[in-house]
């Protein structure tokens, strides 16, 4: 009897050192997925699950100061872009759509929900979506192909124009009046911008 209740004890033992060992490893991966964690990953986690409701909105705070609130739609290797929501300003009105580099966020003001939504564990995907291969130079190419209007929020300011061209590190931009075409005539000036001052496009 003494052996059973021996052995049975041994048993136990056993049972919760392995229990115990299972629940470190566990917490050990668990800290080195968080460790390898970029801003990039929290902000496609939040809007995976997010992205269904319709009043699905994120709070950031850019470099530059400003603080708006966005609906993010599409996000590529450094940039995200979506909607500015909740600010009836007339330049929200007409450019409701921005591209912003992920370099030019400066905080997430994010509620308790939105924070441990964005620490989600996400399914890795077997070959990554095109856009998230796709650098910012890229999406400024497009804008300046279709000639669109634009602003371009710089630290010091903004400036309104048309993308002219698109080099490795910077852009051109012909600046002319909100809601005017891009034409000679109508230019104001022209200026070149390091792809490091680009806070925000406004489309």
């Amino acid at each position: 009897m003494r052996w059973d209740n021996l052995f049975d004890d041994l048993e136990s033992q056993l049972e919760h050192g392995l229990s115990a060992e299972e629940v470190d490893l566990q917490a050990e991966e668990e800290r080195l997925r968080l460790g390898r964690l970029r801003l990039r990953d929290r902000l496609v986690a939040l809007h995976a699950v997010g992205s269904g409701e319709l009043d699905y909105a994120v709070k950031i705070g850019v470099v530059s100061g400003d603080v708006m609130v966005v609906r993010p739609a599409a996000f590529g290797r450094d940039w995200m872009s979506g909607e500015i929501v909740g600010d009836p300003d007339e330049r929200s009105r007409r450019h409701p759509q921005f591209i912003l580099p992920l370099s030019s966020i400066g905080t997430l003001h994010l509620s308790r929900e939105q924070l441990r939504l964005s620490l989600a564990k996400q399914p890795a995907p077997v070959t990554p979506p095109l856009a998230e291969r796709l650098g910012l130079p890229f999406v400024l190419r497009d804008l300046c192909r279709r000639r669109t209007a634009v602003e371009v929020m710089l630290p010091s300011g903004s400036l309104t124009g048309t993308i002219d061209r698109v080099g490795h590190d910077h852009l051109d931009i012909a600046l002319h009046e909100p809601g005017s075409p891009r034409r000679e005539s109508l230019l104001t000036g022209m200026r070149i911008v390091p792809f490091s001052q680009v806070m925000m496009v406004r489309i």
